[in-house]
């Protein structure tokens, strides 16, 4: 797979499908490699007629480390935040809105559909915010807002979020880890099969393992605060989709995502949760497809 310097840093990236497609660009959430994108997802987009990017976000992947700018203290980010002030953070979330949109101009791509989940979610909204122009259309899956209001994960799917493995880690010591996350916050009516996670766990662990980029992530996600009133300029034509039964990011992060920007469509899927099972590929699929067909280049 080919890196690139974009916004000045490496960012690693991958291409599926006709170059002369409309583009669409997949941006992963927390801690995630682009391989946590289904390969079954990006196969069904592209036999959709779309051109599929995928990346690795800054501080994790393939992409460029952080390391030298130490781990943040997230308690002192919450109060800073709380009291209305900008607590220094390694990076900000626009930082990494920024990178895709060099990545995008790296790439010669004017305009593109931008899809993010989770995290990326939230950095797609950013791009929809700060870069209108460069998006044909915006679709944010199991995201939310920075509403402080909404109501917070289950204490188990947060439990196991938090519980990283050390970065000294072993491979035997990181699969049972991984199944307990996936276990914690997948999908309750499509549970993935434990070979399929140990294969998946594998791969990611072999082409990079670094669990301390996710703390840096997560210092950005806390400091951007609420997007509500910036989300409601949004004028980019926008889907947001969401499991009815998401443990780590409940429903209502994504209906209050909806109800923020103009426009917006909003689609509940039942028995999914934090993840992209492959029983729901077509579904996804076939959802930012028809939102993207539907949307008009932005003016």
């Amino acid at each position: 797979m080919p890196s690139v310097k974009a916004n000045g840093i490496t960012i690693e990236y991958e291409t599926h499908g006709d170059p002369a497609n409309p583009p669409l660009l997949l941006v992963m959430g927390l801690g995630a490699q682009l391989t946590l994108w289904p390969i079954e997802l990006v196969e069904a987009l592209v036999a959709r007629g779309y051109y599929v990017i995928r990346h690795d976000n800054r501080d994790i992947g393939l992409s460029e480390k952080f390391g030298h700018a130490g781990v943040p203290n997230f308690r002192r980010v919450a109060l800073l935040r709380a009291l209305g002030l900008r607590p220094r953070v390694p990076y900000k979330l626009s930082d990494m809105a920024e990178d895709a949109v060099a990545l995008l101009d790296v790439l010669g791509i004017r305009q593109a559909h931008v899809v993010g989940a989770s995290m990326g979610g939230m950095i797609a909204q950013l791009m929809a915010i700060n870069h209108p122009d460069r998006l044909l259309s915006m679709t944010s899956i199991m995201s939310t807002t920075g509403n402080r209001r909404l109501p917070p994960p289950q204490p188990e799917a947060m439990k196991a979020l938090l519980d990283r493995a050390p970065a000294y880690a072993t491979l035997e010591q990181v699969i049972p880890i991984g199944i307990r996350v996936a276990r914690a916050i997948g999908s309750p009516l499509y549970p993935s099969q434990e070979e399929r996670l140990r294969e998946r766990i594998t791969r990611d662990y072999n082409r990079s393992f670094y669990p301390e980029g996710a703390a840096r992530q997560i210092s950005a996600i806390m400091a951007d605060g609420d997007r509500r009133k910036r989300l409601k300029g949004v004028k980019v034509p926008s889907l947001v989709i969401h499991g009815v039964d998401d443990p780590l990011v409940p429903v209502e992060g994504g209906r209050d995502t909806a109800a923020h920007i103009p426009g917006a469509k909003l689609l509940e899927v039942p028995g999914m949760g934090h993840d992209l099972p492959l029983e729901l590929v077509d579904t996804i699929a076939d959802a930012i497809a028809d939102h993207a067909a539907s949307a008009q280049p932005a003016q």
